[in-house]
């Protein structure tokens, strides 16, 4: 009986660690990504108001 439990604890750690790994593959944490996400998504904007622009003249 006590197979079975231990089998369940040893496959819960293992998904919690794949899980783990997918989310943070780039080895930032929360904050940094947010950061840098945060800048590129300025970079995105500041393109598109630059297209606009250049097409009106």
């Amino acid at each position: 009986g006590n197979q079975r439990e231990l089998a369940r604890q040893k496959n819960a750690k293992k998904q919690n660690e794949q899980s783990r790994g997918k989310r943070n593959e780039d080895g930032l944490s929360a904050a940094a990504r947010k950061q840098r996400d945060a800048e590129i998504m300025q970079q995105k904007q500041k393109k598109a108001n630059e297209k606009p622009k250049e097409q009106s003249k």
